[in-house]
């Protein structure tokens, strides 16, 4: 076997597919919480200095290298929100978002139990603001739904003749929907909210 075919062997073997020349990938927990009138999950509002502050989020961040998306979310949790990850039962991953700009974003559902809620502390540098809304609100209220059109530009120089392909070539197009939900003065929108109505239609 040559030193080439050996380099991919290890390479490939026993490798965890990704997003083909994603440079990033993150995670987030989406945490519910139980009380007596019923499950509600926690969201928070990123703080105002931060990137697309203001808006709602669930509690997550960057993967760091050779990390889970558990530990991922199970740290950000508890970096932001100081809910120990021994108080989080982790229910299992959902479907991952392919988002446009070359990145995976990995949600992973879980418990908070009480004890963790009682133990937690929004980070002022990360966290403006935590709410909760009851699971059975999303059941019963359909998201308003906008969609946005994604539009292939190519540069003047793109190598048609080379490629075999004519200028008029018909390039394929694509489309994204954006689910949100109004709760309280609250907007679940975005990634967010599609995390949210996947959780919902798993019910």
């Amino acid at each position: 076997m040559t030193e080439v075919v050996e380099r991919l062997r290890r390479r490939y073997g026993g490798h965890t597919p990704g997003l083909l020349g994603a440079e990033r990938s993150y995670a987030v927990l989406a945490p519910l919480v139980e009380i007596q009138s019923g499950p509600r999950l926690l969201f928070e509002t990123r703080a105002a200095a931060l990137r697309q502050g203001g808006e709602v989020c669930f509690p997550g961040g960057r993967m760091e290298p050779g990390e889970t998306p558990e530990d991922c979310a199970l740290r950000e949790t508890e970096e932001e929100l100081s809910i120990p990850r021994g108080e989080v039962e982790l229910l299992g991953p959902s479907d991952f978002i392919c988002n446009q700009r070359g990145f995976l974003l990995r949600p992973v559902v879980g418990v908070v139990s009480p004890a963790g809620l009682a133990r937690m502390r929004p980070s002022p540098a990360e966290v403006a603001e935590i709410f909760t809304v009851p699971l059975d609100f999303f059941r019963r209220t359909p998201p308003v739904t906008a969609r946005y059109e994604l539009t292939p530009s190519l540069p003047e120089d793109f190598p048609y003749e080379a490629a075999g392909i004519p200028r008029d070539y018909v390039w394929s197009r694509g489309a994204v929907e954006v689910p949100s939900w109004r709760y309280e003065g609250h907007v679940v929108w975005g990634m967010t909210a599609r995390i949210v109505k996947d959780l919902i239609q798993n019910l």
